[in-house]
């Protein structure tokens, strides 16, 4: 169905900023305050829903107990420490009793959650890790650095291929998975205004999606596998077939896009620009909602640089450059 509203809704330009959704699509519901810096990435799983991890650049990691039925929204159960340098992106396994981080110190780290011990210490990297995934089966696992090269583990931290053929030309700034178990691929991005669609079979190039006019920070596969939205410098969330390669239509975020998250309940994709969280109905190519901050940075500092939405699609986490993780619940005003 994500591919079909591409292919059928034909490109409506957005409403003047000045145009006000007539209901909210998010709510504040409270914050998640503990880290020192920025927070870089936040990550949950279907399996433990009560939980949230974060990644920053204060070199920690943060794991978050949910208190829905609480007065505050969570609280932090436990820091992770053992990177030497700034916390770049962490991701959960499927059953959520690991996290997989990816540092500045070059190095990745897989830990217990259980007992908040480091695992698996992944060296290969010459320079900054900036991302990490994990595969669906979560036996796979591949991480993208300013080294420009891709890297693919298995989970006892042996790298098993280095993809540098066709790789990008300059800092890989993201790297994800598709969710599609029939068609396994890796889409990444990078500062070289690229992003690249592999076969995880043969480790293979298989599309360079050309479009962007500035670099490439994020890119985001929809929950069934057959959409790609990607964004960055620009101000322009492209949205493609990944299966086919072709641009489907593009929606403007009037700013730098540092993140981008597909809802996995409605047909919603969710951008963190550097002063507001866009909100953006794929049926009619809208601004569904526009979330922004009483305080906003100063000095050209972004606000929002990650997201993650809870796996049943009822709450989106904003990680910000303030040190807290700010959580909305959906609802009408």
């Amino acid at each position: 169905f994500w591919l079909k509203l591409g292919l059928y809704c034909s490109y409506n330009p957005l409403p003047p900023p000045s145009a006000k959704a007539t209901m909210s699509a998010l709510n504040f519901a409270g914050t998640l305050s503990g880290h020192r810096g920025w927070v870089t990435a936040v990550t949950g799983t279907y399996e433990q829903s009560n939980l949230v991890v974060s990644s920053s650049r204060d070199k920690t990691l943060m794991i978050w107990e949910l208190t829905p039925d609480a007065e505050e929204v969570g609280y932090a159960r436990k820091a992770l420490t053992g990177h030497g340098q700034a916390v770049s992106s962490v991701v959960l396994s499927s059953d959520g009793q690991f996290a997989l981080s990816g540092s500045w110190d070059k190095t990745m780290r897989l830990w217990d959650l259980n007992t908040g011990a480091t695992v698996r210490t992944f060296n290969k990297h010459t320079s900054d890790v900036n991302c990490v995934a994990f595969s669906g089966d979560n036996r796979q696992i591949v991480s993208g650095s300013r080294d420009k090269t891709l890297r693919l583990w298995n989970t006892l931290a042996e790298c098993k291929y280095t993809i540098s053929e066709d790789s990008h030309t300059d800092w890989i700034s993201s790297v994800v998975f598709s969710p599609s178990a029939k068609n396994p691929l890796i889409v990444s991005s990078g500062w070289d205004k690229l992003v690249k669609v592999w076969n995880l079979n043969t480790c293979k190039l298989r599309t360079n999606l050309v479009g962007h006019t500035g670099v490439v920070y994020t890119t985001t596969v929809s929950p069934d596998g057959s959409l790609c939205s990607s964004g960055g410098k620009d101000g322009v969330a492209m949205l493609w077939d990944v299966n086919d390669g072709k641009h489907l239509y593009s929606l403007d975020a009037g700013g730098t896009i540092n993140a981008l998250a597909f809802s996995p309940k409605n047909y919603w994709l969710v951008a963190a620009t550097d002063v507001s969280i866009k909100v953006w109905d794929l049926e009619n190519k809208e601004v569904l909602d526009e979330l922004t901050t009483q305080n906003p940075p100063k000095n050209g500092i972004p606000w929002c640089v990650s997201l993650c939405w809870s796996a049943d699609g009822n709450t989106l986490f904003a990680g910000c450059t303030d040190g807290n993780v700010y959580v909305y619940q959906i609802g009408e005003s």
